[in-house]
Order: structure tokens, then sequence, then C-alpha cells
């Protein structure tokens, strides 16, 4: 069994003295839960792991009664030290102030629990570390796999990557494309939607939000307004609606609006997004054409090699903190710039499919970026690039 590089870090921190909770946050499928298995049966320390999945969301005192159990466990063995292991912390209402609490009062006690809590919700668990938790813990993402990880676990050619995205549980299916599509549509796109979103949420027009990421997927990688986008759906309401879904997509790793860059934050906020999906398998799971088709279409292949391309620099963006634009003035386009700490790193995906573009050299006399890199061709390869973590490019 595959394992992620993230478990030696959870691992040295719970070897540690106890000092943080350790929060894994992630979307679903990217082995969150597997990871934790994996590490249980490495540990020595005694544990106890539970899942809020199937607890009624009001239950807060299911979480105080799982930590009690943990005490008296810890104290049955006569052990110095305990895990307390909780998956899908997010379904518990008020679950960071229960959790504070009895941490708080394990503290006070010098009760040596250590705690690794887990959810799918980026947005939820954020919110609850910020409003309760501040200085009590430390975060680990885990964001969807990457090429490397797919290659090694499966012997994947990058091609296979750029169609098939980086979703471990549905790679044994994708000889059958029509039963892949429905697994990645039905078990994890509608699962996420509706369970990390509309039950965690409040949302006014669900079904606009369905809509909303059928036409980003389909529009990954492209520049369109979400004025445009409101006259292709229906029942549309405003952009503001649409903005606020989009940011719930994205804060749930699925769906993301990429910001054009500017000198000024306004500028950035106000501007036009450009689509981005967080994982290549939800557009390919949108349209019709099979692996074997694209492939032999150059036009549509250009799309899901760029599209890949900025999956793979929106996950990596998540862990190693930088931000990623597109840039775009008049006829001329940078499809990617980086930035962290005042440094710009410039982009330039070429698969073929367009003439030649001075968007890169225009930017680069404006901006004058630390970096600028044309990936594709007359560049770094596409799978090169995808082995590539962007953070080392700063």
């Amino acid at each position: 069994m595959i394992e992620r590089e993230h478990i030696q870090t959870v691992i040295s921190r719970i070897k540690e003295e106890r000092k943080f909770i350790q929060v894994i946050m992630g979307p679903r499928q990217v082995g969150k839960t597997t990871m934790i298995n994996q590490l249980l049966s490495k540990i020595d320390i005694p544990y106890l792991s539970e899942s809020a999945d199937a607890v009624v969301a009001s239950k807060s005192t299911w979480l105080s009664q799982i930590w009690e159990s943990a005490r008296v466990k810890m104290k049955m063995e006569g052990s110095r030290e305990f895990l307390l292991v909780v998956d899908e912390i997010q379904k518990i209402d008020n679950w960071s102030e229960v959790v504070k609490q009895n941490w708080d009062s394990d503290t006070a006690g010098k009760i040596n629990i250590k705690v690794i809590l887990l959810g799918s919700s980026r947005l939820l668990i954020q919110k609850g570390l910020t409003e309760s938790l501040a200085g009590r813990f430390e975060t680990i993402y885990l964001g969807h796999w990457t090429f490397t990880e797919m290659e090694s676990a499966f012997g994947w050619p990058v091609e296979k990557y750029i169609w098939f995205g980086g979703y471990p549980g549905s790679a044994l299916l994708v000889n059958d494309e029509s039963r892949w599509k429905n697994y990645i549509n039905d078990s994890l796109i509608e699962t996420s939607i509706s369970r990390d979103i509309l039950m965690m949420t409040r949302v006014d027009k669900p079904a606009l939000l369905k809509r909303l990421f059928e036409l980003g997927c389909s529009y990954s990688g492209q520049i369109l307004s979400l004025t445009k986008v409101v006259g292709q759906l229906q029942d549309a309401g405003n952009t503001t609606t649409l903005t606020h879904y989009l940011k719930l997509l994205n804060d749930s790793g699925l769906l993301g609006g990429i910001e054009k860059y500017a000198n000024d934050i306004i500028r950035k906020r106000g501007s036009i997004p450009k689509f981005q999906v967080y994982n290549n398998a939800l557009l390919s799971a949108q349209v019709d054409e099979t692996f074997h088709q694209a492939v032999h279409n150059s036009m549509l292949w250009g799309r899901f090699a760029e599209s890949a391309v900025g999956a793979h620099l929106m996950n990596q963006s998540v862990t190693e903190r930088f931000q990623v634009y597109y840039w775009r003035e008049r006829n001329e386009e940078v499809d990617f710039i980086l930035e962290r700490n005042s440094k710009l790193i410039a982009i330039e995906v070429k698969t073929g499919r367009r003439g030649e573009n001075k968007g890169i050299q225009i930017f680069s006399k404006m901006y004058q970026p630390k970096k600028a890199i044309m990936v594709g061709t007359s560049g770094i390869s596409i799978e090169e690039f995808l082995r590539l973590n962007p953070a080392e490019l700063f």
C-alpha cells in the first residue's frame, strides 16, 4: 500500500512532547483516513480512533464522551501517553469549543492525551480553528494525488494522469470509462457537494451551485466572467451569489476561480475569474469524449494539459503557501503567475494549440518576474513540470 509523504510528518509530530492538536484536512478521497490507519499500525502509543460521520450533528456531547473514554482507557492501561483520533470532525456542531474545553482541561490536569482531528471541509475546519483554537493547533493539508504518486502507485504515464486525474480510488475503473465517469460523478462529486457543502453550509440555491460547478469544470483553464455565467445559467441570481458559491467549491477542493494578477488587491478581487479544477478527473467526467478520442484531438488535449498544470499549481499552493494568478492585457495573456514574498514566477503553457504569444515577454518587461518559464512545446515538458514542486522555482 502506498504511503503519502505526509505520514512521516504526522509520525514525527506525534512522537514529540504534547504541544499542539494536529489537524489534517483536505478533499474527499485523497487518503486521509487511510494515512491515519497506516500511522496507527506503526506507533506503539495506545489510541482511540472514532469517526463523527454517522453522528447526529447536534450531538456535541458525543465528542466529550469520546474524550472521556480516552481518559478512562489511558488510566486503565497505566500509559504515560495516549492518542485520540477523531475523523470528520466538522460534522459536530460547535466542535471547536468542545475540543478547546477538553484540550485545556487535559493541559491543566497534566493528562498527556495527544489529538489528531481530520476533516474534509477546509472552510468549516479553518473557521473552527480561528474562532476557538488559536495557538493550540498545527495543520497538515492533504491535496489531490500528484502525477508522481499516481505513477508510483499505478504505473500511469503522464497522458493517463492528464485525463484521469489523481483519485486513487478510481484507478481500477479506468478501463471502463463509462463506469469510471459514473463513479467520479456519483461517489465523489455528488458526495462532496451534498455532504461537505450543502449539509454544512447554508446554500439557498443548491441546484445553481451544482450547475456552476458543472459549467466551471467545462471551462477549466479558461477565463469567463461571472456576468456571462449568469447569462448561461437559469435562475442565476447575481454575481455576488455565484462568487460565494465558487468560494465554497474552492474550499472543498473541487473548483477554484483564479484571479487576474494586478498591483493592487482591489483590482485582483474585482477581476474576471479563470476557472480551474483541483483534479482533472472532475473535468474528464463532464465531457462526452473518451481518453483515446481526446489524445488524438490536439485542441481538446491542449486544454486538458493546461488544466493539469493549473490543478498541480492550485494543489501545491495550499501547502507551499504561494498565490496563483493569471495575467491578461488586451489580447496578450500569461497562463499562470505565482507570487510568494513579493517574488513572481510567470508560467506559459504551450501545447501547439495556439500561435506565438508575446504575453510572457510583455509581462516580464512590466513586472520583472524572478523567472519566466515555458511549459510544453519548446520548454519544460508537461511531464517534467508535473514532477516538480513549484515552490522550488522561488
